[in-house]
């Protein structure tokens, strides 16, 4: 017994005394100790941290959408961006038993962009690439030893981000104007370029994340030249 508690001991000890980050915002990085993290490697909470910011910038891009784009919040009736932002998240405390893991992820990116769709274009595009995203970590949360992701999945996440990236910019209705606002140009003509900044994190985030991986795996992943104007998104 004295055996297993020592590594315990100076497992939490060592947690204790490191200092987490703190942000400009007053947030924490810290993550509290658990037995639980025994049994993970360190290439799992890497992993978890990865998965965690892409969310956190899945959460900004939709709050930032929902803002450029008030009418489509209010098609939920929610009464500001932030509801509509929540309520979009917050499967994500039940994920392992919510029904959007099925959701036709695809599908609902695709929606996005056609002229006869009348719903939510920023719910529908973000619950699409949240799903994505939950499937390349095969709808997981907390990893550990035993777990094995698939670096591919990963890689082609980065992948479908920067071809969604590329049709946002781009994408016009029938009258030529953008069917979601995205980045701005000010008065003095300083593009405000905050949405690819935000998704080149998610694109470099599952990058890092898949090669990570397909060190651990041994399992290489499969890469090509990729067109985005021809809006085909990789399987998952």
């Amino acid at each position: 017994m004295k055996r297993l508690l020592i590594p315990v001991l100076i497992l939490g000890l060592a947690a204790c005394s490191s200092q987490p980050i703190q942000r400009k915002d007053g947030t924490s990085s810290a993550r509290s100790f658990s037995v639980a993290n025994l049994a993970k490697g360190d290439i799992d909470t890497v992993t978890e941290i990865s998965q965690q910011q892409a969310i956190a910038s899945l959460k900004l891009l939709t709050e930032k959408l929902y803002r450029r784009n008030p009418t489509e919040w209010r098609k939920g009736n929610c009464t500001g961006p932030e509801q509509a932002t929540s309520e979009l998240f917050e499967p994500l405390d039940h994920w392992h038993l919510s029904p959007k893991q099925s959701l036709d992820w695809k599908g609902s990116i695709f929606n996005t962009f056609r002229e006869d769709y009348d719903g939510d274009r920023v719910k529908s595009l973000m619950e699409g690439l949240l799903t994505m995203t939950m499937a390349s970590y095969d709808n997981k949360v907390e990893l550990y030893l035993l777990d094995s992701l698939d670096p591919q999945k990963l890689y082609n996440t980065a992948r479908n981000f920067e071809v969604v990236a590329w049709k946002l910019s781009n994408a016009k209705n029938a009258k030529g104007e953008p069917v979601l606002l995205t980045n701005a140009v000010d008065s003095n003509g300083v593009a405000n370029l905050s949405f690819e900044r935000e998704f080149g994190k998610i694109i470099a985030t599952q990058d890092t994340i898949a090669r990570v991986i397909e060190d651990k795996t041994n399992r290489s992943i499969r890469s090509g030249v990729f067109n985005a104007a021809s809006f085909i998104l990789l399987p998952i």
